[in-house]
């Protein structure tokens, strides 16, 4: 990720939109970590993560509530809808935010993969695996459209009120 990448207005938060972030800088350290903890505190086969300075992330809507995961690291979350979104490392001037939260996430491309010793063991093969389509095609064409119709998710970017009146 270059300098410029970095820098300026990067947004995200949850879900359901209760919690929202801006961060002004974030480092380069893009990464994604196979650690058992990691993958249980997202639910996944690994976390993307990505840090920035504490001093350069405001918290825009709502705050995370925590979970304390071991004696020197807490995760942030969700309270509302279970949105992981961030690590924080005790008495460290920074703070991790899960990629997943970005409003873009394509452009925090990963550069390192950490906690290998817990890395799934095909998780390599997953180029390998055919893609079935987009999600609004073939037989799922009609659950795609209801959950559409009916999604409480916010979208990917700011917004002065959420959920819109007459939602949530």
């Amino acid at each position: 990720m270059s300098e410029a990448a970095r820098e300026g207005a990067w947004t995200g938060g949850c879900q359901c939109g209760a919690v929202r972030f801006r961060a002004e800088r974030l480092h380069d350290n893009a990464h994604i970590c196979h650690c058992r903890m990691c993958q249980k505190a997202v639910g996944n086969f690994f976390a993307a993560l990505v840090g920035a300075p504490r001093d350069a992330v405001t918290w825009t809507r709502g705050r995370p509530a925590s979970f304390r995961s071991s004696g020197p690291v807490t995760r942030g979350f969700c309270a509302r809808c279970g949105t992981p979104l961030t690590y924080e490392r005790e008495g460290s001037a920074n703070v991790t935010l899960t990629i997943g939260a970005f409003d873009h996430p394509e452009r925090l491309k990963p550069v390192t993969q950490d906690g290998i010793e817990s890395r799934v063991p095909w998780f390599h093969d997953l180029v390998d695996v055919p893609d079935e389509g987009p999600t609004e095609s073939g037989d799922f064409i009609p659950l795609a459209a209801e959950i559409r119709r009916t999604s409480q998710q916010h979208p990917d970017n700011d917004t002065d009120r959420w959920p819109p009146e007459g939602k949530g």
